[in-house]
């Protein structure tokens, strides 16, 4: 994505997977929300960054996208409250990391490690299933 004034999210590092953070906060919650999951096919909301993970579980998506080798764009929750209980909400999903393929909500942890281990993962992010 190249940043440019009508990009409202600011690329945090050059190497893929990329963190963003937004740059434009005047909008409504939902609507911040939704243009973040929409700014890649693959979007994980998780605590810390891909370089960087602030906990286990955050590490452990991470290292099975990264395995996948699919490209995808994270958002730190912890740098931003607002979005961190905004998610919760819009998703009506209590924990994090939280995973969307195509703007849509796979599930945290525990669903992403099973789907990963029977292969439903790699036929999602295929667009298979």
């Amino acid at each position: 994505m190249s940043q440019n004034e009508n990009n409202p999210f600011k690329i945090l590092s050059a190497d893929a997977p990329q963190a963003v953070t937004e740059t434009d906060k005047s909008l409504p919650l939902q609507e911040r929300i939704k243009n973040l999951i929409g700014s890649s096919d693959v979007f994980l909301f998780m605590k810390g960054n891909p370089a960087m993970p602030q906990c286990g579980f955050s590490a452990n998506v991470v290292g099975m996208l990264n395995h996948l080798q699919v490209p995808f764009k994270t958002f730190d929750i912890l740098s931003d409250m607002d979005i961190r209980q905004g998610v919760k909400d819009f998703s009506n999903w209590p924990t994090y990391p939280q995973l969307y393929v195509r703007g849509e909500l796979i599930g945290g942890n525990d669903i992403v490690m099973e789907m990963f281990e029977n292969g439903e993962l790699q036929s999602v992010l295929k667009g298979e299933a």
